[in-house]
């Protein structure tokens, strides 16, 4: 593709990225209520999921998923219901959630962090629109789509990584005072504020 398609993409991209949308906020909670490695570990599990997308796209198949309004809606109402269980265990201690000693169980870290930030992503209807429906207007026809994907791919996933890992670091940094038993219910209901809006916000768009 040429230099200035591929720029207009990132630009596209980095300006989504930037938006604050469920995978933000999920990032976000990770950062807040459990530091950056969590965040990272977050993060990771979002960008699985855009790749998995990306394969999709790459296959065909995200068009025809995008096409069905049924499947559409039963992804959106999945990944919003998804969400809100985690944002509510997270505001009652569970979960994602400190305890009065500041701790959190290593059950709810690294990979399963990751599992629960693709199943997240998997499940946004939002980012299936992205890549099953503006990826293919970045592409040019007379050249190889499958090295297109792959550019493009790894472009977004860059991109997603380094605002992602801005954003859960940036919420890693209020993590100390955050952990200290007077602030550990506030964090909680913060952290798991975020996920309840960011599920309430994709159960409620109909776009």
């Amino acid at each position: 593709m040429s230099f200035d398609t591929w720029l207009f993409f990132s630009g596209t991209e980095a300006l989504l990225c930037l938006t604050p949308g469920p995978a933000v906020l999920f990032v976000l909670s990770h950062g807040l209520s459990q530091g950056g490695r969590a965040s990272l570990w977050a993060n990771a599990g979002i960008l699985s999921g855009n790749a998995f997308y990306f394969l999709l796209s790459a296959l065909g198949l995200g068009a025809v998923l995008l096409a069905s309004h049924e499947v559409f809606t039963a992804i959106k109402l999945v990944g919003a219901g998804y969400l809100l269980y985690l944002g509510v265990r997270t505001i009652l201690g569970l979960g994602l959630g400190l305890r009065p000693d500041g701790v959190v169980p290593a059950a709810t870290r690294d990979w399963a962090t990751l599992g629960r930030g693709f199943a997240l992503q998997a499940a946004n209807p939002k980012a299936l629109m992205f890549f099953a429906a503006l990826l293919p207007q970045f592409l040019d026809p007379t050249r190889s789509i499958g090295s297109q994907i792959l550019i493009l791919g790894v472009t977004s996933v860059i991109i997603e990584f380094v605002v992602l890992a801005g954003y859960g670091y940036l919420a890693a940094g209020a993590a100390a005072i955050a952990h200290e038993p007077r602030f550990v219910s506030l964090t909680n209901r913060i952290s798991g504020g975020m996920l309840v809006a960011a599920g309430a916000g994709l159960a409620l768009d109909d776009r």
